[in-house]
């Protein structure tokens, strides 16, 4: 059985504010939907362990996203994920970055988590990550000192849906900026619509309306 090591933020909150946040749930569910579906296996880790923040988790007429939140199972893990760092990255097929704002707090710049990945990625491993996911892709430096994204194409969160999200003078940094500065080149589509680009072992989505295809697109890599 193949196996997916998904990070999620243990940031709680949009930036610096009050607003609560961390991983975006639908970007989240919709993914595992795909997994669980072809009999993909799971686990979910954060830098610090134990209970990821969500939100999005009272969307209405989601029906994939209310059913996976009802799972005992995913219950449990969500509020105990595992502490990244004790993680056996050799055990895993692939890692997942769901979106979200918190990551651009944490996963953003951790390196503990940005050693593991490269480690997966230079060692054939597959690397996915939807709408602020990327972020987690900047800080990931291979074994020869240069940085993942340089020979990568990638997508993300754009600047023009910030802007309709009400969130562009919130967040801690525009990811549209810096995927465009640290990739080969970033590429978006039309705001809101489903946009995944995989290059080199890479597979990223613009935003929530990617979710379903990115993971698709792994499940196929992975076959």
């Amino acid at each position: 059985m193949k196996k997916v090591l998904i990070f999620l933020t243990n940031h709680g909150t949009l930036g610096d504010t009050d607003e609560a946040n961390g991983t975006f749930s639908p970007e989240l569910t919709h993914a595992l939907d795909v997994f669980l579906k072809a009999d993909v296996y799971y686990d979910l880790a954060s830098i610090k362990g134990g209970k990821a923040p969500l939100y999005g988790t009272d969307i209405e007429d989601d029906k994939i996203n209310a059913s996976i939140l009802a799972n005992e199972e995913f219950q449990n893990r969500i509020n105990n994920t595992l502490v990244a760092s004790k993680v056996n990255i050799d055990d895993y097929d692939a890692i997942f970055y769901p979106g979200g704002f918190g990551l651009l707090s944490d996963l953003a710049s951790d390196e503990s988590v940005a050693v593991l990945s490269a480690r997966h990625y230079e060692q054939g491993g597959i690397l996915a990550a939807v709408c602020h996911g990327p972020a987690g892709l900047l800080p990931i430096t291979l074994s020869d000192g240069r940085k993942l994204l340089e020979d990568v194409v990638v997508t993300g969160f754009p600047r023009a849906e910030e802007v309709d999200y009400g969130t562009i003078d919130k967040i801690p940094f525009l990811l549209e900026e810096s995927l465009a500065r640290a990739a080969k080149q970033y590429r978006k589509g039309q705001p809101w619509g489903e946009l995944v680009i995989e290059n080199n072992r890479v597979i990223t989505g613009q935003n929530p309306a990617s979710a379903h295809a990115v993971a698709a697109a792994l499940v196929k890599q992975l076959a």
